[in-house]
C-alpha cells in the first residue's frame, strides 16, 4: 500500500496574494514555472537570474498575471554582494520578503568520473566543472538560506523557504557525481537548518522533483516519454513549491514531486529510523539530541592555531 499522496490545496496557494517572493534561476525552467504560478495567485514576484539571462527574464515578466509586481535583479548566487543586493532591492520595492525560493542549480555536462579525461602526459585531468556544480548547488543554496533568514527574521508573521533538493538527494544510482554529491548536500542543508529556522519564525521545507523537462534533462526527455514513465512538467513542480511554501502547517519537509505522485519523504523517512536502524541506535541518537539541546547547540571546536 502506498503511502498517502501531498495534496494540492487551491486555497494554500491563493493564500500567495500580497505576498512577495524571491526566486532564483528564475528566468527558465522550473524557476520560471514557480515565478508564473505566484503572480497567477497574486504575489509580488523577484527573479533573480545570471545577467546574460536579463532578456529572458523581463519577457518573462511580460507573460505574467501582474507583469507590474514583478522585477528582474541580476545576481550570482556565488557573489555575495549581489545577493545582498537582491534582498535589498526586493525590501526597497515591495517593503519586506516573505517567501524565499532558492531554486537556482547546475549540473556537470561531462562525467566527473570519466577516468579517460587525460593531458597529453597521460595524468588525469582536475574537474573543475565539478566544483563548479557543487559550489553553486550547495555554497550558493547556503547563501540564499543565511540571506533569507537574516531579511525575514523580523517579519510579523515570519517567513518561508523552499529548497529546491531532487530525487537525487535520496538517490545516487547515476553515476552523475557532482550532482548527486551537491543535492544530498541540500537535503543536509535542509535538517540542519530547521533549527535556526525555527528559531526566527522561517519554515523551511524542500521539493524533491524527479523528471522534469528542463535544459537539464534534455539529452533524454524523448526516451523517456517513449518508455511511458510518469513524469512533471515545469508547472507540476511549481505547484508542490507553493504547496510548501505557503502551508503553514509544515517545516523540515520534502516532497518528491513526479507529476501525479506527490510524497512527502523527510517525516516518513524518520518514523522508520527504529525499524532501521535498531532500538539501541534511535534511543542513543534520541539522547544525544537531548544533551545537545541541552548544551544549546552543538558545541564548536575551537579554531587551530
Amino acid at each position: 500500500m502506498s503511502p498517502p499522496n501531498v495534496e494540492i490545496d487551491p486555497a494554500v496557494l491563493a493564500s500567495a496574494a500580497g505576498q512577495t517572493v524571491v526566486i532564483t534561476g528564475a528566468a527558465g525552467g522550473i524557476g520560471a514555472a514557480t515565478a508564473a504560478l505566484f503572480s497567477e495567485n497574486g504575489a509580488n514576484v523577484v527573479i533573480a537570474d545570471l545577467a546574460f539571462a536579463r532578456a529572458t527574464a523581463e519577457k518573462l515578466i511580460t507573460t505574467l498575471a501582474y507583469p507590474d509586481k514583478a522585477i528582474f535583479v541580476p545576481a550570482d548566487i556565488l557573489n555575495w554582494a549581489d545577493m545582498k543586493n537582491l534582498f535589498k532591492e526586493a525590501v526597497s520595492k515591495f517593503g519586506q520578503v516573505d517567501v524565499v525560493v532558492a531554486n537556482a542549480g547546475i549540473m556537470e555536462t561531462k562525467l566527473v568520473l570519466d577516468l579517460d579525461a587525460v593531458d597529453e602526459k597521460g595524468d588525469l585531468l582536475e574537474s573543475h566543472e565539478a566544483f563548479r556544480v557543487i559550489d553553486v548547488n550547495i555554497k550558493g543554496t547556503l547563501n540564499t538560506i543565511r540571506l533569507g533568514l537574516h531579511t525575514m527574521r523580523n517579519n510579523s508573521k515570519g517567513g518561508s523557504i523552499v529548497l529546491l533538493a531532487s530525487t537525487s538527494s535520496y538517490f545516487g544510482g547515476t553515476s552523475v557525481a557532482a550532482y548527486i554529491t551537491s543535492k544530498h548536500g541540500v537535503l543536509g542543508l535542509l535538517r540542519s537548518t530547521r533549527v535556526a529556522a525555527t528559531q526566527v519564525g522561517v519554515r523551511i521545507n524542500a521539493v524533491a522533483p524527479f523528471f522534469t523537462p528542463t535544459h537539464i534533462t534534455a539529452n533524454y526527455a524523448d526516451d523517456w516519454a517513449a518508455a511511458g514513465l510518469e513524469a512533471n512538467t515545469p508547472e507540476d513542480v511549481a505547484r508542490v513549491v507553493l504547496q510548501q511554501a505557503l502551508n503553514p502547517e509544515v517545516t523540515g519537509t520534502c516532497v518528491l514531486a513526479c507529476g501525479s505522485i506527490r510524497r512527502e519523504l523527510e517525516t516518513t523517512r524518520a518514523a522508520l529510523i527504529k525499524q532501521w536502524m535498531g532500538e539501541d541506535v534511535t534511543t542513543l541518537m534520541a539522547e544525544a539530541g537531548k544533551l545537545f539541546a541541552k548544551l544549546g547547540g552543538y558545541p564548536l571546536p575551537k579554531a587551530r592555531e
